[in-house]
Order: C-alpha cells, then structure tokens, then sequence
C-alpha cells in the first residue's frame, strides 16, 4: 500500500470513528443544548477548526440566531444574529446550498457579525457554511472557520460537514417530536384534571336531601385542609365519590388520587401493595416495586373497606398515619412520604374494635374528620334525581331517547328500600333504559325485585280482571300525559275509538282536563 493510500484510509478511519462520537453524543440527552457544544468541540479537534456555530431559524422572527458556539464569547454570540439572505449565514439559510469562503478577508460578503475575526490572521482562514435541513426545509445552519493549513480539503470539509449537519437536523427533529407529544400529554393530563375537578365538585354530586346537604358541606370544609377522613356509610352510597370529590377539590388536585379496595387484596399481598417490595423479597419478586404509598406521595390514597385489614397490615399502617415513613417488604432503607389519608367502610368499627379485630389506636387516627353517606332510603326525594341523571348518563351511551319515567314506575322506585344504594339504582335505571322501546320507562321495565310484595309495602290481591283493570288505567294515563289530555290523540294512541276512550275513563274515574297545558 502506498503512503497516499494509507493516509487517504486513516483518514476515513479517523472520519467514521468521528462520526460515530458525534452519534453517540447526540444520543445523551433530549435536550439539545446540553448535546451541541461537545458536538462542536468534536468537530474542532478532528477538523483543526478555530471556531464553530450552529444557527437556528426562529420561524415567528425570521432571525437567525447562535444556538450553540466553539470558540466564541458569550457577547460575541449574542452579536451573531442574521435576516434570511444577510451574510453568508443568511444566504445558505435561504438557499438551502453550502457556501465556501477560501479566504474570509477576501470576501465581501462576509460580514463577520460576531467580530471575532479581527486581526492579522484572517487571510489564512477559511469559512465553511453548511445548511441544517429537515426534508426539504432548512432550519438552520453549520459553520466552521478552519486555518488555511488544515490537512482536510475544502470539498471534504464540505462534504463532512453536511454529513454532520445531517446528523444533527435528525436530532432535531426527533427531539421536537417527542417534545411535542409531551406538551400534548401534558396538555391532555390538564384537560383531565380540570374534568375530573368540575366532576367531582361537590355541587355536581346528586342529591338535594338535606342529610346529602349536610355531606356536601362537610366535604367542602376538609377538602381545604390535609386531615385524615374517615368515610362511614353502606355499601353502593357513593363513598369513593365523596373521597373523589374531597381530593379533587384540595390543595393536592394536581397530583396522584391512589385507590386502594382492601377487601379485595388477600392478606399475603396486600403488605406489598402498600408498601411495595425490594427484588427477592419474595417467590415471584423479581425486581423492585414502588407500593401505592409511595406512588401517591405528594397526593391522596382512598384506603376502600379499611375494617377488613389484618392486624398486621394495621400495625404498619398505624406507623405510616403516625411517623409518615415505611420500609419495603424486605427491604432496609426508611422511605418517607407526604400523604393524605382517606379511608371508607361500611363496617362497625366500634363493633371490631370490641371484638379485638381492629385496633383502638389505629381507630382514633383515622377517625379525625368522619363523614357519613346516608343510606338511599333515608333520602327519598334524591331518588328521582338519581333516576333523571343515570336516564341521560345511560340514554347517551347506547344512544337512545328516553323522555320520562311513568306513573307506575316511580311509584315504584319511591316504594323501594333500596338495599343495595345509589349502585342498585343505577343498575336499575341502566337496565330500563335498555329495555324501552317508546321512549318511556314503565314499571314493567324495572326488576322483578322492585314489583315484589316485600318491595313495595303492598299485598297482591285481587282477580285476573282486576290486574287486567289496573294495567289498563296505566296505560291510559301514559296515553293522556303523552297528549296532554287529548282525548282524540289519546284514543289514537292506543288504537281504540274516541267513544271507547271515553268509557274507559269515566269507567277508571279520570279527568283528562287535568293533563293538559
């Protein structure tokens, strides 16, 4: 091999190990401030370079400006500043072409903006400037001043440099990428909060009983502070609503709101749920795993049906409500954390604590702000809002039309005790929506649950004729509020005749005058 071929194939060893640096610094990091400079301190010693800027359009602006520089002053950088077609750096801007300049004091055209180039010197050196493009758009652009003497032609400097900027414009563009997405996802995790927040706002919770009044006003009062609530009410009566609306209305809104069902963790991992695990702790731990405790810091954890927690999750727990700190199962190192507490149970914790199976002492830390949810039969006049609210909540999902609930059907739904709360009327309200074919919710639409004796205080006597009677007096009181004491329309609506539709009235003792506008 000859000295010209060995220089010539060190010399495109020494080009791929550069560039093979340059991709592995571009790789660091996402931000592309932190990455540029030692880009340019690369190219400087591969390329003997005396100084270097890379330059990006502001699009709004139209200005060039120096994003990163080797080898300048921070004043003589704020001075490096173009307009599209200004200097060289503006007309390979615009262009999108390189621009070589054998000897920068030769040239008018370079303007020597930064003013770093004042001296005897500047006949020996060269200016490279190379565009920064992403597709067919230019975004900037590359320079370098290298002394007449270097090794490295100009054309394959040229060449190398594009190679460079090529590099870097793919940085650019991954980085806006995934910046972009980030702004959507935090823009996207705004737009949850503030509905979660007017969600979960007290005033859009259902219920004007004055029992439910007296709740929504007690949520609004702790909501402002970090006490430790205690949730009390049965089953299905909206506790993890209220504990929803307290977080969602704190202090803590813009963090994590953490649920945890207690009953549904069996007592073997429910420790580990809590407070996570160090790798090995256990058969299956195979790496380490943040608990919900330490994954809610800084927000709240809903603790659901506290009075089913073993003892032994009790005694940890209680020093987590006291000291604030946890270790993970097997694990050494005291982790700390800033929580809210908020617990719920349909249990008698008075009851269990007689018993020996809850703790006296965890009892009265979780006791500092109780609130109790009234049971669905103790606030009859929410029922019908409930019902309206779960009618337009489910009509919207399987896009159906329901204008009102019958005679007959409320009736129901007020005789009712409702065992299972506010949960069983919706499954109720759910299920007559779907079942409904004109529009309206009849009796015969809800469960046979509710159309029982036991159900509504009533006692099934009587003849076939006499439930024959019954269902016919329903239907035509459907008939006259749908018409609004029409007697014409009425009859028409049922298929009958005008004189038949008066018999049967007068015969079921109603007046249509009644019904009308």
């Amino acid at each position: 091999m000859s000295s010209t071929q060995t220089t010539s194939y060190r010399d495109k060893v020494e080009e791929l190990s550069l560039l093979f640096e340059i991709s592995q610094i571009l790789d660091q990091s996402l931000d592309l401030k932190q990455v540029i400079h030692p880009v340019l301190k690369s190219v400087a010693e591969q390329l003997s370079m005396v100084r270097g800027t890379i330059t990006l359009l502001n699009r709004q602006t139209g200005e060039i400006i120096i994003e990163a520089a080797y080898g300048l002053s921070e004043s003589q950088r704020e001075r490096g500043r173009y307009r599209l077609g200004e200097g060289i750096t503006g007309k390979v801007v615009q262009s999108g072409k390189p621009m070589v300049i054998p000897r920068i004091s030769e040239d008018p055209e370079f303007l020597n903006r930064t003013g770093a180039r004042k001296g005897v010197r500047n006949k020996d050196v060269s200016f490279i400037c190379v565009p920064i493009k992403l597709g067919n758009e230019t975004i900037g652009a590359f320079s370098v001043d290298r002394p007449d003497s270097a090794t490295m032609s100009l054309d394959e400097s040229v060449r190398l440099l594009s190679i460079i900027s090529s590099m870097i414009a793919q940085a650019v563009k991954i980085r806006q990428t995934v910046m972009e997405e980030k702004r959507q996802l935090q823009e996207e995790n705004t737009r949850l909060q503030q509905e979660l927040r007017e969600r979960f706002r007290p005033s859009n919770i259902i219920g004007n009983s004055k029992a439910m009044q007296s709740v929504f006003d007690m949520v609004a009062q702790v909501s402002r502070s970090d006490a430790t609530v205690l949730i009390r009410g049965e089953s299905g009566t909206g506790k993890e609503l209220e504990a929803h609306a307290i977080h969602y209305n704190s202090p803590r809104a813009s963090k994590p709101f953490i649920k945890v069902n207690c009953a549904a963790l069996p007592e073997t991992v429910i420790e580990s749920e809590l407070f996570g695990h160090e790798r090995g702790a256990f058969t299956g731990a195979v790496s380490t795993r943040k608990g919900r405790f330490e994954l809610a810091n800084g927000g709240t954890i809903f603790l659901d049906e506290i009075g089913d927690l073993s003892a032994t999750t009790q005694v940890k727990l209680l020093r987590v409500l006291q000291e604030r700190e946890f270790e993970r199962v097997g694990g050494n190192d005291t982790i700390r954390t800033n929580v809210r507490v908020i617990t719920a149970t349909n249990r008698n914790l008075e009851k269990l604590m007689e018993q020996g199976s809850f703790r006296e002492d965890l009892y009265y830390r979780l006791n500092v702000f109780p609130i109790h949810i009234p049971p669905l039969r103790e606030r009859k006049s929410d029922i019908l809002l409930l019902a309206d609210h779960f009618i337009e909540k489910y009509s919207e999902q399987n896009h159906v039309l329901i204008r009102r609930i019958s005679t007959p059907a409320i009736d129901l739904l007020m005789n009712y005790h409702w065992p299972g709360n506010v949960r069983e009327l919706e499954n109720c309200v759910e299920r007559a929506v779907l079942l409904s074919m004109d529009e309206v919710i009849h009796s015969h639409h809800l469960p046979p649950t509710l159309q029982s004796a036991e159900s509504t205080n009533t006692r099934l006597t009587g003849t076939l004729s006499e439930a024959l009677d019954n269902l016919e007096r329903e239907l035509i009181l459907d008939s006259l509020k749908s018409t609004k004491g029409n007697m014409a329309k009425a009859a028409r609506l049922l298929g009958v005749t005008e004189r038949i539709m008066g018999l049967r009235v007068h015969k079921h003792g109603l007046d249509s005058r009644q019904y009308r506008a």
